[in-house]
């Protein structure tokens, strides 16, 4: 957590700037879980009493405290009093009753003056009811501020909440003239060895990591998260509408697996193979079914999953799976990792029809760049989001 500024320069700012300081706090604290929160929100909390910082806590797994709990139960380990403090919290409080009791209803015994959360929960449990349970409590409430940052940090759980369905990552490495393989099937490694490593801290944040046969069958991917201290690893998923998948395929081996499929048959090695206990399949047909072979029905797999409580799906893919995820409108944020090097001719990053005139409007938007070694760090969000 950084270091606040001294006391008398914070009270001396307007506050809505000191809101926005100590929320970014708030902020810092909720990443804490980046990894481990899943299918729960990252939330953070602070609390500050005349410019200084009482207590912090973040939410690290279902199950176990929020981050209000945890920074309450901070301040009573140490003896400090939270009379009159006020509380940033990066998501209203909660206001029901599941793994854990009501936040919202824990907050009113600490004498706190003011809550202000950085945006209102989407979970219809709650949608305005943490606050609302404050304010009869007499507690001041606001919320709305740094929103945009805080809904980003949870976008995967804003999206399965407000839309039924996560949000897509689509990561890629190209060359600098959108190569991501040679003719000859030659791709590793493309980028180097920090963009790599930054590519696993994607894996580990996010619930899931979906690719196609047609990757397991060419590169025989593990699909795990390598290199980073996390106690999680994503469920992995791969779309396979026909169940070709060897038994052998490395991914299968290990971890959650979850084979999308349109309506074929489980072969006879599924249920008896090591890993049974943690593979399953799922019937993503489309809702029409004829003669022909079927393929996997996109938007219905992400409604299985979001059923399932997958908020973050990360995607590592081929360029067929990758323009077929594209078309269909399904992606929400391209990550590209871009290497300083020409390649010439080799394959795409999406196989996407050819156009006749460019498109009219801006579908994406620039969200960030960034150096991760030699190679540059691209993110494009979709602008409809």
């Amino acid at each position: 957590m950084s270091t606040p500024p001294p006391t008398s320069d914070v009270l001396g700012w307007p506050q809505a700037q000191q809101d926005e300081h100590w929320m970014a706090l708030a902020l810092a604290q909720a990443w804490q879980g980046q990894y481990t929160t899943t299918p729960n929100p990252r939330v953070g909390c602070i609390f500050v009493r005349e410019g200084q910082i009482l207590a912090t806590g973040f939410h690290e797994k279902a199950g176990q405290g929020h981050a209000e709990v945890q920074a309450i139960a901070q301040a009573k380990a140490h003896g400090v009093s939270l009379a009159g403090s006020t509380a940033y919290v990066t998501l209203e409080p909660c206001a029901h009753h599941g793994r854990t009791g009501p936040c919202a209803e824990a907050l009113i015994p600490t004498g706190v003056s003011r809550v202000v959360a950085a945006t209102l929960d989407p979970n219809p449990l709650v949608a305005g009811k943490g606050m609302a349970i404050l304010q009869r409590a007499g507690v001041l409430v606001e919320h709305g501020v740094l929103q945009a940052q805080a809904r980003w940090i949870n976008r995967g759980f804003f999206s399965r909440m407000e839309r039924g369905r996560p949000w897509v990552r689509l990561k890629v490495a190209t060359s600098a003239d959108g190569v991501t393989a040679l003719n000859n099937g030659v791709s590793q490694w493309i980028t180097g060895e920090a963009a790599r490593l930054d590519g696993h801290h994607l894996r580990a944040q996010a619930c899931a990591v979906l690719t196609g046969i047609g990757t397991v069958k060419a590169d025989d991917p593990q699909l795990n998260v390598r290199g980073i201290d996390t106690p999680r690893q994503p469920i992995k998923v791969v779309v396979d509408s026909q169940f070709e998948i060897p038994p052998q395929a490395r991914l299968l081996q290990e971890g959650v697996v979850w084979i999308a499929h349109a309506n074929a048959a489980t072969p006879a090695w599924f249920a008896e193979h090591p890993n049974a206990a943690h593979l399953l399949a799922i019937n993503a047909a489309p809702p029409r079914l004829n003669k022909e072979r079927q393929k996997t029905d996109l938007p219905r797999l992400l409604a299985e999953l979001a059923a399932r409580g997958i908020n973050e799906l990360h995607l590592e893919a081929g360029y067929g799976l990758n323009g077929s995820f594209l078309q269909a409108g399904l992606v929400d944020e391209v990550v590209q990792y871009i290497a300083p090097r020409f390649l010439g001719p080799g394959l795409g990053a999406f196989r996407l029809p050819e156009l006749t005139s460019l498109p009219t409007g801006q579908q994406w938007q620039l969200h960030s760049h960034e150096s991760i070694g030699e190679d540059l760090k691209v993110v494009w969000a979709r602008s409809s989001v």
